[in-house]
């Protein structure tokens, strides 16, 4: 009678044991050891110290007279400020920090509406002509602005748009467009589209569609497009210098070039100018760093 009654127990425990076997455990996250974090930990200090050199270089370079030839390693053994004066003074680099704004700002928003939505249709049909117009955008990311500089600069002259706000920001447009097309053009590939066949049986037509279920959506690669524009533009040389050459309408980097010349160059203004360029473009990414920080997180969770 005992063994009759253990056979079930037996039978339910070897079950449970196989299933309790047969169950996948959830993998633990590989952890480095103590060796691993300390390369970690040395490799990123070295690439902070990598990043922060040129910088440093600057400042020393900016903190010195020209009479000045001990090496830019050595800091300053007094602070010249005068470096400063002159680039403010001789360089007018407020002026042209503002003029970088003002095309940086209007440039951005422009790519940033073109490009979404241009890439809405060329995402969503996948049509032969879809993805012709989609290649010539990816063709057209490998092309040098400096190629198509003459003929640029003719049709720019006979518009009367050379040294005006509006010519170079229809430029630095047309050259940041491509690039935001393709990265709005992948993103909106990986958005689910039930969400718009839902708005579309609700009664939403295609517009409403894109502005109120799509573009809501789009703030991770909004903010890589806005950086992206935003530091290519502000740091253009190529074409600025050729655009505005009148001295009050130079953007900044045209003006800081001002200090390199054939004759001579002043290092020291032109360090200074350089840093006081890098204030503006700080202070607007300490006040958008959460935003950005976001927008880079939720397209890798993505």
């Amino acid at each position: 009678m005992t063994s009759t009654v253990s056979r079930p127990v037996e039978a339910e425990t070897a079950s449970t044991r196989t299933l309790v076997v047969g169950r996948r455990m959830p993998a633990r996250p590989h952890r480095p050891g103590v060796g691993g974090r300390i390369a970690i930990g040395i490799g990123l200090v070295a690439a902070s110290l990598v990043q922060l050199l040129p910088f440093y270089i600057a400042v020393t370079t900016a903190m010195k007279p020209r009479t000045d030839l001990s090496s830019q390693w050595l800091p300053p053994t007094e602070i010249y400020w005068q470096n400063f004066v002159t680039a403010v003074d001789r360089g007018n680099v407020l002026g042209a920090i503002g003029n970088s704004a003002i095309v940086t700002l209007f440039s951005t928003v422009l790519v940033c509406v073109i490009g979404a939505l241009a890439a809405y249709p060329l995402a969503r049909r996948t049509t032969v002509v879809n993805r012709a117009v989609m290649l010539l955008m990816i063709g057209l990311i490998m092309v040098p602005p400096l190629s198509i500089l003459v003929p640029l600069y003719t049709m720019l002259n006979g518009m009367h748009a050379i040294n005006t706000y509006w010519g170079t920001i229809l430029v630095m447009t047309a050259t940041q467009v491509p690039l935001s097309v393709f990265l709005y053009a992948s993103f909106m590939r990986g958005l689910p589209v039930s969400i718009e066949e839902a708005a579309s049986v609700d009664g939403a037509g295609p517009v409403r569609i894109l502005f109120q279920v799509v573009v809501p959506m789009l703030k991770p690669v909004t903010a890589t497009v806005v950086i992206l524009t935003g530091v290519a533009v502000w740091n253009e040389y190529a074409l600025s210098v050729y655009l505005m050459r009148a001295p009050e309408m130079r953007t900044i980097a045209p003006a800081i070039g001002t200090f390199f010349a054939s004759s001579g160059s002043d290092l020291g203004a032109a360090a200074a100018a350089a840093l006081i360029s890098v204030v503006p473009v700080l202070a607007v990414y300490l006040m958008l760093q959460r935003y950005f920080i976001k927008g880079m997180v939720a397209g890798a969770e993505k």
